[in-house]
């Protein structure tokens, strides 16, 4: 089978030939215009034809392309379904234990700081309970002051008293 470079460099060698000044002069200039014509129609309808086949290989090479790319797809989705399978029958609980894994690493991470406002907190309170003892004790020594003072001022107005019942009594 020729190419169609092949006949159309036959078809172009061909209309040279018929345009050669040397032929013979005993065609008529009539019978070698309608020949030039016709081998000028041949090549071109040969050379239609060999695109038309062209185009016709080029649409069915494409065709079995996509068919073979679907098929490529298909056979990726169904590897990709085999190694999901491969990968929960080698550790059925993994999934769940990276989940919890997750989980607890999330939960530590909120932890730390609620363990360092938990230290803090607790020094804050130590710190005002120290303060709240402090003033307690200030609280407790000034009414025992309090309770000495009244008490001294108390045992000062009877004495007080008494001397001045004494006096009265001495007035009568």
């Amino acid at each position: 089978m020729q190419t169609p470079m092949q006949t159309w460099e036959q078809q172009q060698q061909h209309i040279l030939h018929i345009k050669n000044p040397s032929r013979s002069f005993r065609d008529s200039p009539r019978k070698e215009e309608k020949e030039e014509e016709e081998a000028s129609r041949s090549a071109l309808s040969a050379f239609r034809a060999k695109e038309e086949q062209i185009e016709r290989k080029k649409l069915e090479v494409r065709d079995k392309v996509f068919v073979q790319l679907g098929r490529v797809e298909e056979e990726t989705k169904r590897l990709a379904e085999i190694r999901e399978e491969l990968e929960s029958m080698a550790d059925p609980t993994g999934k769940e234990v990276a989940a919890i894994r997750k989980k607890i690493d999330a939960v530590n991470r909120e932890l730390k700081p609620l363990g360092q406002s938990c230290l803090r907190k607790e020094k804050e309170y130590k710190e005002a309970l120290e303060a709240f003892n402090e003033k307690n004790k200030e609280k407790a020594q000034l009414i025992n002051k309090l309770m000495e003072l009244v008490s001294e001022s108390e045992r000062l107005r009877m004495k007080k008293l008494e001397e001045l019942s004494k006096t009265v009594d001495s007035l009568r």
